[in-house]
């Protein structure tokens, strides 16, 4: 058996394969995010290890652990975890959806003029260089103390072994990375003050970083068992829906929202605000467009807004459809946005409300903005020449029929949810380490994909529709742009 971490924003999620690939237990913890200052958004990375540790003590309870032959690991990616000499944290870790450092972007991109072609993507402030580059101008002492940079799933890895390892698939995210020879970048580090000493050792996904501690394998009733090198959760939840083929595409409908495709080799697209970076195994890349808030703006709506259980609320929409035609308009920049538009200060909005319009209209909306937003990246990645031959849909999001459909009635594509989309990362990860125990075994016969669950066509009686609205939604940010608060960075 293998077990599979996910260490998401939200939550983190751990999960238990048999040698067939199947969950046989699973456990969950939430996380909450902390937003201090406008555009911050960060979280303490002892609240990481603390919500593992609760999950383990649960799963230990039952009857799995002790069969379980590696662990691999999945994370939310760009996190800047900063470590002194004494392994003590020095701050709260800057996460992905943080937007603070938009002129240490201008500023890195000045300095090392070719970072786009090193690294195959612009700097953007969710990245974790211009994050360090930030801490450097503004918290001098703290940026002194600095004696390793981790990504957060390879802050539990630490814990967990003692070593300070990563995979490639999240190193890329750091835009320290050399994408295309799978490489730390000196001049990239040094632009932001730091030197390979700062940087943990680099892994294929599917390759053992270190061994389990015995006093941890003993509170959790586990063999001293190997630790894989995992991956960042987009490569991850490729992995999870076997995703390992040129071509192969996956939406994930998490906290963000991203579409992935599968390559065989690196090209780089930055103009585009495309994302280029390593997949999880080796010699395989792919390209990503990535909006910042995808089922966030649900949870936000439904526990901010009207105060209700998101379940519930869809349950509702699906028993209650709405007039397509006449729903407002919803902008889902909660925490500004990445592909196209590379814009930290974009915000959410909603466009034409009226005294009739109610709460499921407002749903309505935030399912369609979201689904609009994915358009855009989609039409910027194919932009690039790059174009999946079939389309997976994955994340918590996916979990909604109605939502999955709105999807692919507004890309006018086919779209397929798969058993285990739901879980995405975590099984990766489960699979990155059985790939690490069995390689004898190939790619494909431990990720194969998994069984389809529903394949979702576009309704074309509707297509004017959605066409004619995305032309408005488009319009809206285009002409709100202007009015966002431009004093905050």
């Amino acid at each position: 058996m293998y077990l599979g971490v996910d260490l998401g924003t939200s939550g983190i999620k751990v999960i238990i394969t048999n040698t067939e690939g199947q969950i046989v237990d699973s456990e969950s913890a939430e996380l909450a995010v902390s937003r201090p200052q406008p555009l911050w958004s960060e979280q303490n990375p002892t609240d990481w290890w603390l919500a593992f540790c609760k999950v383990m003590d649960a799963l230990s309870s039952r009857q799995y652990l002790s069969q379980v032959k590696a662990i691999g690991l999945s994370g939310q990616m760009h996190g800047a975890t900063l470590l002194d000499k004494a392994g003590e944290i020095i701050r709260p870790a800057i996460l992905w959806n943080d937007g603070r450092s938009a002129k240490e972007c201008e500023e890195l991109e000045r300095a090392v003029t070719d970072s786009r072609q090193t690294t195959g993507n612009i700097m953007m402030p969710g990245f974790t260089a211009p994050k360090l580059l930030w801490v450097k101008h503004h918290e001098a002492d703290n940026f002194a103390r600095i004696d390793k940079v981790l990504l957060p799933k390879d802050y539990l890895r630490w814990l967990l072994t003692g070593d300070f390892a990563g995979d490639m698939s999240d190193a890329a995210g750091t835009l320290w990375l050399n994408t295309q020879k799978r490489e730390w970048n000196t001049n990239l580090l040094e632009a932001c003050g730091l030197t390979l000493a700062h940087m943990p050792k680099l892994f294929e996904g599917n390759q053992i970083t270190g061994t389990l501690q015995s006093d941890l394998a003993s509170r959790w009733g586990l063999l001293e068992v190997p630790v894989v090198a995992g991956a960042g959760d987009n490569a991850a939840g490729a992995i999870g829906v076997g995703l390992v083929k040129p071509g192969q595409g996956m939406i994930s409908l998490g906290t963000s929202g991203v579409y992935f495709v599968v390559a065989d080799h690196f090209s780089q697209h930055a103009e585009l605000a495309v994302h280029s970076f390593c997949h999880a195994l080796p010699n395989r890349w792919h390209l990503m467009s990535v909006m910042l808030s995808a089922a966030s703006c649900l949870d936000w709506f439904a526990k901010q807004v009207v105060g209700e259980d998101i379940g519930a609320l869809l349950k509702q929409l699906e028993n209650t459809p709405v007039n397509q035609k006449n729903t407002p308009y919803f902008l889902p920049y909660l925490s500004g946005e990445r592909t196209p538009h590379n814009d930290p200060l974009a915000q959410g909005a909603f466009i034409g409300l009226t005294h009739d319009t109610n709460k499921l209209d407002m749903l309505h909306a935030v399912l369609e903005g979201v689904c609009f937003a994915f358009a855009d990246g989609v039409d910027a990645l194919h932009q690039s020449g790059t174009k999946a031959s079939e389309i997976t849909v994955i994340g918590g999001g996916a979990q909604s029929a109605y939502w999955r459909q709105l999807m692919a009635d507004v890309l006018n594509t086919n779209i397929t949810f798969r058993k285990g989309g739901e879980v995405g990362p975590a099984l990766g990860a489960a699979r990155l380490a059985h790939l690490a125990m069995q390689p004898d075994l190939s790619v494909e016969q431990i990720c194969p994909q998994p069984e389809a669950v529903q394949v979702h066509t576009p309704n074309n009686s509707i297509q004017s529709i959605f066409e004619q609205r995305r032309t408005v939604y488009k319009q809206a940010y285009s002409q709100l742009r202007t009015l966002f608060n431009k004093e905050i960075l």
